[in-house]
Formats: structure tokens, C-alpha cells, sequence
């Protein structure tokens, strides 16, 4: 992976930032042209080899997205988004993307829940789910309703996770 490919990942990154704080969504028009360019330039820049990398990279990040939104974790436009950045960046990097984000977005989940005082709430529905679970073996006390889950756009911690895996890698 060359330094151009990680630049070429911050025009879309900021556009997309700014979309879903500002809607919580991630429209196509900003993940389909960077995961074309990234495929795109990875072949004229690196040929066929280079194209691979950028197979490989798209896929892995969507995969490992796809499981995410199937948890409920995250929405379509994040998923979407880092088949962009595998494009772009390839497989390690965006594993390293995904993982940054991932333990960002608790960190940010956090900050909010602390910010809301709703700790104490959260925390004994959580326990009360899980022993529920444990006792009973019955899945849907897991889950809970739709309301409890915590939202927020995932790319205030994608953003950062990005940052954080050009500094360290």
C-alpha cells in the first residue's frame, strides 16, 4: 500500500463524516465512486496485482462489516463504506481500521451514556439480559427492544480509527 492510497481515502472519509453526523446515513453516492476509484486506480497504478489487493481489501472489510449490521451494530453506509477502504487501502489496513473503530465506538458509546446518566439503567439491563440468558438459555432475553439500543454515527469513530491506523502502521 502506497501513501497516495491512504489520502485518497479523505475526501470521501470527510464527506462522509459530515453526512452521517448530520443524518446518521451514508449515502451511495459517496461509497459506490470510492470503492470504484480505489479499484480502479489500484489497477492502473499496480496492475492486476494491484487490482487483487484491492479485491481482497473490498472484501474483507465488507465481510467483516456485513457481520456487524447483522447484529444490528452498525447501518448499511458503514458497511458499504469499508468494501471503499479495503479497496483503497487493502486488507490490513482496513482490518486495522475496523478494529480502531470498533474500540473507538465503545469509547464514544461511553462518553454518551455517562453524558445522558443513563449508566446505571444500561448496566443493570445488561446484567439482568445476560442472567437471563445464562438461567434460562432463552436468546431473546439478549437482544431487547429496539428503543434500548444506544445510536450515534458510527463514523465518529471510524474518522479517528482511520487516523489512528496511518499513525501506527
Amino acid at each position: 500500500m502506497t501513501e497516495w492510497a491512504l489520502w485518497g481515502c479523505l475526501p470521501f472519509l470527510t464527506a462522509a463524516l459530515f453526512t452521517d453526523i448530520r443524518w446518521m446515513r451514508i449515502p451511495n453516492w459517496i461509497t459506490l465512486p470510492a470503492l470504484i476509484g480505489g479499484l480502479l486506480l489500484q489497477l492502473i497504478i499496480n496492475g492486476w496485482q494491484g487490482l487483487l489487493f484491492s479485491l481482497c481489501g473490498s472484501v474483507a472489510g465488507f465481510l467483516l462489516l456485513l457481520i456487524m449490521y447483522f447484529i444490528g451494530a452498525v447501518g448499511a453506509g458503514d458497511v458499504k463504506l469499508f468494501a471503499a477502504i479495503g479497496a483503497w487501502t487493502g486488507v490490513l489496513f482496513s482490518l486495522q481500521v475496523i478494529v480502531y473503530s470498533v474500540l473507538l465506538g465503545a469509547v464514544v458509546g461511553w462518553i454518551i451514556i455517562l453524558y445522558r446518566r443513563e449508566t446505571g439503567r444500561r448496566l443493570r439491563s445488561m446484567i439482568s439480559r445476560t442472567a437471563g440468558f445464562l438461567l434460562l438459555r432463552n436468546m431473546s432475553l439478549v437482544k431487547g427492544r429496539e428503543g434500548e439500543l444506544l445510536r450515534f454515527p458510527f463514523m465518529l469513530a471510524v474518522f479517528p480509527g482511520f487516523i489512528c491506523a496511518y499513525i501506527y502502521f
